[in-house]
């Protein structure tokens, strides 16, 4: 472990910006021969991670040195990630023990934001969204509690992944606030912060997710805005609205909701008596070295040592009923768009008003941890300024799909929560196609469009006289009678399918389907002498080049 660093007053004008991002490097060498060798999904990614996770060989030191251990074993979200071909570069700074949404309380120096000189860096996650801010890293774990996985994205025009609470495991993780903390992702694009996610979550074991899990945003979303947004810098206010406005013309239908149930909640989390498990977490050190913990830090953290118990009973309930409030104020609404800081301080602010500049930067913020939301950040075109979208527990590929609307992206298939929900697929050859008329039967379940598909070389297509018409296809015993079927592959939860299943009218079934690759998947049949008597068009190779045919009428 490296020596004992001064105070942050005394070292902050000597150290650079860029040393400040670091707190651990490893040798150039060992990252590129690492790299060279690495293999998987996220192959040679260089990875930055905040310094309250543990990297096997590294100290972890939540940014107090006296507080470091070295682990031996990575966090298993460092794990999931290196297994993917991910190559971590080093340990990053923080607002020690990951208290503060500013990025100026560690003993290793104050994280400058890496765009604008003077401003904060935001977080506690600063040097995991710096390190990728400056390219000196592809992607970064951070962690997240009041907003330390979106604020510093934001404030660097960057994505934050704040997946639902307990999906990927805290194990390996110096706590926060246990009840609420989550580890997260920082990229520079929202496909490159997805598919780092899909890793990380595939890798872990977290919170099971339930049977009936929606696995994509409707095509047409309904998006929930705040009525009013107190604190907000003026010009930002334009560039939020602008970017209302964008969404509504990208198919959003925009409702508005009052904020005070959710801004309520969030002074909860610092003001109120939840702050108790910041003692919990760390306390007993923070008593035992009080020279060792920033001045700020050290109040807050103390400042919830003798809070009585049942103040926290009464928070706890007053936070149950603002959530049922908030939540029934969602109802119907499939997301909540919000700016994601209000404002961007200086650190000279900061400086001056640390408790209240901090407590302003999680104003939209706080609350989605304790409300059991997920989110995805995203930039805006105005520079350090970006939006949230965020979804109820375990709708993270509802978040993640508007938040690709918001930014105009097109996401690769499939999104990060299917590699972790429970996941059902269903082929289908015709009406249930893409921009076909029974499509909605589909997505109204939460099903995501997963690709085309062709099935094996022995089925036959035909096309049934309902309305509107559906496809027959049956299995033939050989490939001289049959053809290659093309389709498309969704992916639906376990209960979507089910009750898809339920309600499919005769002569319709779902069966086992081959495919060309060989692999058996669910899809439609038809029952034997529908199929007889339905118009063969086997000879068109899909429904799609039948109808362009004129074939199916």
């Amino acid at each position: 472990m490296s020596p004992r660093p001064p105070h942050p007053h005394h070292r902050a004008q000597s150290r650079s910006r860029h040393m400040t991002v670091w707190i651990h490097r490893r040798p150039a060498p060992e990252v590129e021969a690492e790299s060279a060798t690495a293999a998987g999904t996220l192959a040679g990614l260089r990875l930055a991670v905040k310094d309250n996770v543990d990297v096997a060989g590294l100290p972890t030191t939540a940014a107090c040195p006296d507080f470091a251990y070295t682990p031996e074993r990575d966090a298993p979200a460092v794990a999931a990630l290196r297994a993917a071909g991910a190559v971590v570069v080093g340990k990053t700074n923080l607002d020690q023990f990951a208290t503060g949404l500013v990025g100026t309380r560690s003993p290793y120096g104050v994280v400058e934001n890496a765009l604008r000189p003077g401003y904060v860096s935001g977080g506690s996650s600063s040097g995991s969204a710096v390190a990728v801010a400056t390219g000196e890293a592809d992607i970064a774990i951070g962690t997240d509690t009041a907003g330390s996985g979106r604020v510093p994205a934001a404030l660097h025009g960057l994505v934050g992944i704040k997946p639902t609470v307990g999906v990927i495991s805290t194990e390996g993780v110096v706590p926060a606030c246990r009840s609420y903390d989550c580890v997260t992702i920082f990229a520079a694009d929202l496909r490159t912060a997805d598919r780092a996610m899909g890793a990380m979550a595939a890798g872990t074991a977290g919170r099971a997710w339930p049977a009936d899990t929606r696995l994509a945003a409707p095509p047409r979303p309904v998006v929930a805005v705040f009525s009013e947004l107190p604190d907000l810098d003026p010009l930002w206010h334009k560039v939020f609205e602008e970017t209302v406005a964008a969404l509504r013309d990208r198919g959003a239908t925009i409702v508005e909701v009052d904020p005070t149930p959710f801004l309520a909640a969030a002074k909860l989390l610092y003001e109120g008596a939840l702050v108790a498990e910041r003692y919990a977490a760390v306390g007993a050190f923070v008593d035992a070295h009080p020279e060792s913990v920033d001045p700020t830090v050290g109040s807050i953290i103390r400042g919830a040592r003798d809070l009585p118990a049942h103040r926290l009973v009464s928070d706890l309930a007053e936070l149950e009923r603002l959530r049922s409030v908030a939540m029934s104020s969602l109802a119907g609404a499939d997301a909540l768009l919000t700016p994601t800081v209000p404002v961007h301080p200086t650190i000279a602010e900061v400086a001056a008003d640390p408790i209240a500049v901090n407590s302003r930067l999680g104003t939209y913020t706080n609350f989605c941890n304790l409300f059991d939301l997920c989110a995805v950040a995203v930039p805006t075109p105005e520079p350090f300024f970006g939006v949230t979208v965020l979804a109820r527990a375990f709708e993270d590929a509802v978040a993640l799909d508007i938040a690709a609307l918001v930014t105009g992206t097109e996401l690769e298939v499939p999104s990060w929560p299917t590699a972790v929900a429970p996941v059902r697929d269903l082929v289908v050859f015709g009406a249930h196609l893409r921009g076909q008329p029974l499509e909605f039967q589909l997505t109204e379940l939460g099903a995501r469009w997963a690709g085309p598909v062709e099935t094996a070389p022995n089925y036959r297509l035909a096309a049934l006289d309902t309305v509107p018409p559906k496809p027959a296809v049956t299995r033939v015993p050989d490939t001289e009678s049959g053809v290659r079927v093309a389709g498309e592959r969704w992916l639906l939860s376990p209960a979507a399918l089910g009750g898809f299943l339920a309600n499919l009218p005769a002569p319709m079934q779902l069966g086992a389907v081959e495919l060309a690759d060989g692999t058996w998947h669910t899809g439609f049949g038809c029952a034997g002498a529908a199929a007889e008597s339905a118009k063969d068009i086997s000879e068109y190779g899909g429904w799609r080049a039948a109808l362009a045919a004129g074939a199916i009428g």
